[in-house]
């Protein structure tokens, strides 16, 4: 039986992982343990649950800007109102995520109703939620908590190691997300409108109604990586998360999923997230390279991962015809 050709790219993807965390193995004692595998999805925890946002807003042929700002202003809004204002966190927490939400269904209203480009509408939203977190402070805000701390510095034992509570976080919304792209209505309307809009239209499918969930579903995702964040750094700041929009974006498309929409799955997206953990943790075994070479790295990827996306969907096309 052949292969279906939308399962490539993930399987390029579990491939690179596999051989790069073999070529660790070898170079580095130590390297091979759970607890490094675990140590992967501790430190990227927050980037794993906006990736999974990010990847419906790909999926349907959308793009988002704003995801490392509205943590960064999830973080500000957290630590002013629990540590400033005393409020309890179990009304602060979803307080934010309702936050997060209202903000990307705002943008995903504008994007469809006012037929603006989701480039421009979501850049704006970056400014705007980068901005409101220096009108907050300027300063950094430390969380001292006890419900946060205790969160924080909560181990889960596992075989052959512990994770923390931010990774069963993460996998909750990773196994949540499968399902939803997968095994629902809402998400075969997503790859349909990422396949082709117009076609949607004609096919009687509600596709202002999705596109706007699908940026409400990112803006929630945001919200809750910026809690999962807080709880990873126990404090709120405007230059949180800078620069995560772009390693959240180049995750999604190291996993497989096509930047134009319609094909790709949140398994894939998983493991382009685990691919930039396993380089920083290369890196940081070597000691010697510094750290941007994890941006070199991944630039690197991406590259390759774009014009394979692209000979692929060149032979799809000259398939069809």
């Amino acid at each position: 039986m052949l292969l279906n050709r939308k399962y490539v790219p993930v399987l390029v993807t579990f491939g690179l992982l596999a051989a790069m965390f073999a070529a660790g193995s070898l170079r580095y004692t130590g390297f091979f343990s759970m607890q490094v595998l675990y140590n992967l999805l501790i430190d990227n925890s927050f980037l794993l649950i906006t990736a999974v946002g990010m990847t419906f807003v790909i999926l349907s042929g959308g793009i988002d800007l704003s995801v490392g700002s509205v943590i960064a202003l999830t973080t500000m809004v957290c630590a002013s109102l629990v540590e400033q204002n005393g409020w309890p966190p179990a009304v602060v927490i979803p307080i934010v995520l309702v936050m997060g939400s209202l903000f990307g269904a705002l943008m995903g209203a504008i994007i469809h109703y006012f037929r603006i480009q989701p480039f421009i509408v979501t850049l704006a939203g970056m400014f705007l939620a980068r901005g409101l977190c220096y009108v907050i402070s300027i300063n950094t805000i430390t969380i001292a908590n006890p419900f946060y701390t205790r969160v924080a510095q909560t181990k889960i034992s596992l075989p052959g190691g512990f994770v923390s509570i931010n990774v069963i976080i993460a996998l909750v919304v990773v196994l949540a997300a499968a399902f939803l792209a997968h095994y629902t209505r809402f998400g075969r309307k997503v790859y349909a409108i990422g396949g082709s809009e117009q076609s949607s239209l004609l096919m009687g499918l509600p596709v202002a109604r999705t596109k706007v969930l699908v940026y409400t579903l990112s803006g929630f995702c945001s919200s809750l990586a910026g809690v999962v964040f807080t709880f990873y750094m126990l404090s709120g700041y405007g230059l949180h998360a800078m620069g995560l929009e772009l390693d959240t974006i180049a995750a999604v498309v190291i996993g497989g999923t096509l930047l134009t929409g319609g094909v790709g799955f949140i398994a894939g997206t998983f493991l382009g997230v685990l691919i930039q953990g396993v380089i920083q943790t290369i890196i940081s075994f070597e000691g010697t390279l510094s750290s941007w070479w994890t941006k070199i790295v991944i630039g690197l990827l991406l590259f390759v991962f774009i014009l394979f996306q692209r000979v692929l969907s060149e032979r799809r096309i000259s398939i069809k015809s």
